[in-house]
C-alpha cells in the first residue's frame, strides 16, 4: 500500500503546483477614423457607428481569446494556430490557419506592389538594404481626469520612423503618437496583454485590428513603415505603468522634402487625391472593407471634420479605444464556438 501511495501523492503534488488557468473578459469601445479620401469612403458606411464607436466583448482564458462585436465574432486559439470568423446572426463560423493567413496577405502585399507599380504616379521602389530608424519617446503631460470611475493620468507616447542618417523632414515616414489616459494597474487585464503579446508574435502585428489579411497586405504594401511603427507604439504601451483605460492613437504619414516641394507645386491635386500623401496610391478596396468590417453595411453619409494637420503631415488613421469593464469570471463556453453553429466552407 505504501508504494502505492507515494507515486499518488507525487502526482497530487505536481498538480498543485501547476498554474490556474488565468482568465479576463472586458468591455470596451472602438472608434475608427481614416483620413483624407480614405476616411470619405468608410464615411459613406459608418451613420451612427462612425460616430459613436463600436461597442465589443474580449475574452481570454489561457490560449484562447473570442471577441464578439454586434453580429460578428472570433476566436483566436494559440495552440491550435488557428483562427474561427463567427457569424453570431448567421449561427456559422469558418476556421483559418495562421499559416494561410500569413500567405494571403503576402499574396495581397506583392498584389498591391504590382499595382502600384504600374500606376503612372507610382513611387520609385525602396532601396535595397535602406535602414530605417525608429525613435520613440514617453512623456507625462500633467494632466488628470476621471473615466469609466477611474482616476486617470494622461501619458504622450510617439513613436517615429524615418530612414537612418536622415531627419524625418528630410526623408519622410511616419509618426504613431497616442494620448494615452491611465489608471493604476488593473492586475487581471495581464493576461489579455500577455496574450496579445503571444499572438502578435505568432502572427504579425497588423492582425491584432480589425482587418482582414488582405486589407492588412494592402495596407503594408501602401504604407511599408506601418508595421515597425506599430510594433514599437505595442511594445511600449505595454511597459507603461498603468492601464490604458482610453486611448487615442493617430497615425500620420510624413513627406520628404522633395514629395513636400512636388506637391506644393503641383498645387496639392495629388496630395489630395492619395489622402495627403503624394506619389502614394490610395487602397481604397482597404478603407471599404475596414469601413464594412468595423461599422457595418449601413450606407448614411456622415461628414466629420478633420484637425488640420501640419504642412507635409497627413492624417492616415485616428482610433479611440475606451475600457468600459473587466470581469474575471470567464466560463469555458465565452471562448468556445456557441452550440448549435455550424462550419461552412
Amino acid at each position: 500500500m505504501m508504494r502505492l501511495k507515494w507515486p499518488i501523492l507525487a502526482v497530487l503534488v505536481v498538480l498543485a503546483a501547476l498554474p490556474a488557468l488565468a482568465a479576463v473578459k472586458k468591455e470596451e469601445k472602438t472608434r475608427v477614423q481614416l483620413g483624407g479620401a480614405l476616411g470619405r469612403i468608410v464615411n459613406m458606411f459608418g451613420g451612427r457607428a462612425a460616430r459613436e464607436g463600436v461597442t465589443s466583448t474580449a475574452a481570454v482564458k489561457g490560449n484562447r481569446k473570442r471577441t464578439v462585436t454586434g453580429d460578428t465574432g472570433q476566436i483566436i486559439d494559440l495552440d491550435e494556430e488557428k483562427i474561427y470568423d463567427l457569424d453570431m446572426k448567421g449561427k456559422s463560423y469558418r476556421v483559418t490557419t495562421f499559416e494561410e493567413m500569413r500567405r494571403r496577405m503576402q499574396e495581397a502585399m506583392e498584389k498591391a506592389r504590382e499595382q502600384a507599380a504600374a500606376s503612372p504616379t507610382a513611387p520609385p521602389a525602396p532601396e535595397e538594404g535602406r535602414e530605417m530608424q525608429v525613435d520613440f519617446n514617453i512623456k507625462e503631460s500633467g494632466q488628470r481626469k476621471t473615466i469609466s470611475s477611474y482616476d486617470c493620468r494622461e501619458v504622450v507616447l510617439t513613436v517615429s520612423v524615418y530612414e537612418k542618417g536622415k531627419t524625418l523632414e528630410e526623408s519622410g515616414g511616419m509618426v504613431v503618437t497616442g494620448n494615452i489616459w491611465l489608471a493604476p494597474r488593473i492586475a487581471a487585464l495581464k493576461e489579455m496583454e500577455e496574450f496579445e503579446l503571444r499572438y502578435a508574435q505568432k502572427i504579425g502585428e497588423m492582425f491584432a485590428s480589425a482587418m482582414t489579411p488582405e486589407q492588412a497586405g494592402a495596407l503594408m504594401a501602401s504604407y511599408p513603415y506601418m508595421m515597425q511603427a506599430m510594433s514599437k507604439f505595442n511594445a511600449e504601451s505595454v511597459n507603461l505603468d498603468g492601464t490604458a483605460i482610453l486611448t487615442t492613437m493617430t497615425m500620420e504619414g510624413v513627406q520628404s522634402r522633395e514629395q513636400l516641394a512636388q506637391s506644393q507645386q503641383q498645387g496639392g491635386e495629388q496630395g489630395a487625391a492619395s489622402g495627403g500623401v503624394p506619389n502614394v496610391p490610395t487602397p481604397t478596396g482597404v478603407a471599404i472593407g475596414l469601413g464594412r468590417r468595423v461599422f457595418g453595411r449601413r450606407r448614411e453619409q456622415n461628414q466629420q471634420e478633420q484637425p488640420a494637420a501640419a504642412p507635409g503631415r497627413s492624417t492616415l488613421m485616428t482610433m479611440t479605444d475606451e475600457l468600459v469593464k473587466v470581469s474575471t469570471d470567464v466560463p469555458d463556453t465565452d471562448v468556445a464556438v456557441p452550440n448549435g453553429f455550424r462550419l461552412r466552407n
